[in-house]
């Protein structure tokens, strides 16, 4: 299964909207640490990284075709994984400059703690997206190895080049801007308070609070947010993949111009041709008999002569459905040809026929992802679980983590089902026409989200197992370790957020439902999961969060992340 065909879906959309998340994403630096320098530190970073991953694309393109959403895609998740393991490495930094190191020392120790959590979370990108090759489908691993080659890319700028950065900065990195100064006490040349003893401290005061009345009340609040992701997802029971044809562009574009005028001129079916390669096989009235079933099936609109080849007697018609390429009547119509039509047809001779073209080729794809969406599932499941039972010597924490973020992914493709097939919300984002679900896009996202959730996961499960080492309390370590990272989770989270929802109000569809599911659930992941699911389930669990058996964790190498 290949051909040019699953390598140019469309001209992919860039520039604008990656532009529209850079300074997104610069804005929301810029308040989070109150400074220009440290704003522009991981946005450089990023374009830096994001140069070079994009352009290691054109070396991957000497050896095969490269799809061309990949680009888009590489850029997208890109430039939200590079800020945000940028984010986090500075904001370490910040906090031992806070602490009194001189800037080289800060920047060493930042990314010997921090840095450490960034390569196993970058890793852990890469490797769940790289598990795209399980689908065998030639197009999405050459694509999914395109963006991992980014995020790669970024993890080793995080490590290496940050670091450069930051020595370079000097102190400058620990304090406010005059701006960012104004921005915080109200006048432009009044000092800011210092960030630990006041705004710190009140900051981490008011996400301790919040932590604490969950941990107060975490059936309740496990119940109401689980109920509430599980509600989201129920759409997804209405799923139907496809891909969305020029009918769904904006009338703006000169595709979708054309495919009105031929859709009225001469059918919807005339966008979506399909194409029957015959071989009689010696039997006379084989052809016949094909084009005489083909033609009186319900779903088939016109057949153009029949084209045969001399030298191999191979005959070809050109099939004309009654619906446009992207309707599930057109999918069915396919079906119904390969299963009853051809075979009554051909009868049990040695003749054969088999339908093909654009249409047939791409439901042919959804087929094969929807079958092998349950082995690449569970093979990200069980990694994602070894790894986090490895990190933090437990069988629980890997267990719940797995479990709730099922449950964020499952709510992101509710909501795109929602938006794309049902039409809600879509003109918020440009959808012109309802559409289908994209055939490899969950399989994409799942791959993506899962790996990106799983650097929530090790940050924030970090300082949580930290606490507890330090204190021995379950509780305590809880408030402690998702308040000391709730602030920066949600910078990273919002920038994420920024980032992919400039590329939801993109022009073509594939794109804006890449931007839309990895929006939405970054934003759940982040929230719903993180600031909610997380503390009340620790909560029930109580020290069992923890618990390994001994001869188990004989068995396990190594010691825990950050």
């Amino acid at each position: 299964m290949g051909g040019n065909l699953f390598y140019a879906f469309s001209d992919p959309d860039g520039g604008v909207s990656e532009l529209i998340g850079l300074l997104a994403a610069a804005a929301i630096l810029f308040l989070a640490f109150g400074s220009l320098v440290a704003a522009a530190l991981p946005i450089g970073m990023a374009v830096f990284g994001l140069t070079v991953g994009v352009a290691t694309m054109t070396l991957l393109a000497g050896v095969t075709e490269v799809p061309t959403f990949a680009p888009v895609l590489g850029s997208m998740v890109g430039l939200g994984v590079g800020i945000d393991y940028a984010l986090f490495v500075l904001a370490r930094h910040r906090e031992y400059l806070a602490c009194g190191l001189d800037p080289q020392a800060a920047a060493g120790r930042a990314v010997a703690t921090a840095g450490r959590p960034v390569v196993f979370a970058g890793g852990t990108v890469v490797v769940s997206i790289l598990g795209l090759a399980v689908a065998n489908v030639p197009f999405m691993t050459v694509g999914g190895v395109a963006v991992s080659v980014v995020v790669l890319t970024m993890v080793l700028a995080s490590v290496t080049l940050l670091p450069a950065f930051l020595g370079a900065a000097g102190p400058r990195l620990a304090r406010a801007g005059r701006i960012g100064r104004a921005l915080r006490t109200g006048k432009p040349g009044r000092p800011a308070r210092r960030r630990d003893p006041a705004a710190g401290a009140a900051h981490a005061a008011g996400w301790r609070r919040w932590i604490g009345h969950v941990g107060r009340h975490p059936v309740l609040y496990a119940i109401g947010a689980a109920g509430l992701l599980l509600t989201a997802t129920l759409p997804v029971l209405g799923l139907r993949v496809g891909l969305p044809d020029d009918g769904s562009l904006p009338h703006s574009r000169t595709e979708r111009r054309a495919y009105d005028l031929v859709a009225e001129g001469f059918g919807a079916g005339t966008n979506g041709p399909l194409v029957i390669a015959a071989d009689p096989a010696g039997d006379p009235g084989m052809l016949d008999r094909l084009v005489g079933a083909v033609a009186t099936d319900p779903g088939i609109a016109s057949v153009a002569p029949t084209h045969i080849d001399r030298a191999t007697g191979i005959a070809t018609l050109v099939v004309f459905p009654t619906t446009s390429p992207q309707e599930k009547a057109t999918t069915d119509t396919i079906a119904r040809l390969r299963t009853d039509v051809l075979p009554t047809a051909i009868g049990h001779g040695p003749a054969r026929a088999h339908v093909g073209g654009a249409a047939a080729s791409l439901s042919d794809v959804g087929r094969r992802t929807s079958q092998r969406m349950p082995a690449f599932v569970a093979a990200v499941l069980a990694m994602s679980f070894l790894l986090l039972m490895l990190v933090f010597r437990s069988i629980l924490v890997p267990l719940k983590a797995v479990l709730l973020n099922l449950l964020s992914i499952g709510a992101a493709y509710g909501i795109m089902v929602a938006v794309f097939q049902w039409g809600w919300g879509g003109a918020l984002i440009g959808l012109e026409a309802t559409v289908p679900i994209v055939s490899f896009i969950p399989m994409f996202l799942f791959a993506i989200l899962f790996g990106l959730s799983m650097d929530y996961e090790v940050f924030l499960l970090s300082r949580v197992r930290e606490e507890y080492l330090r204190t021995g309390d379950n509780a305590t370590a809880i408030v402690e370790g998702v308040s000391g990272t709730a602030r920066i989770i949600t910078s990273a989270a919002l920038i994420m957020v920024a980032v992919f929802l400039s590329f939801a109000v993109a022009e073509d569809p594939s794109t804006k439902m890449f931007g839309l599911g990895l929006a939405t659930a970054i934003f759940i992941d982040a929230t719903v999961v993180r600031m909610v699911l997380v503390p009340a389930t620790m909560t029930l669990l109580g020290r069992t969060n923890w618990w390994l058996p001994k001869w188990l964790d004989r068995m396990l190498p190594g010691g825990p992340v950050g």
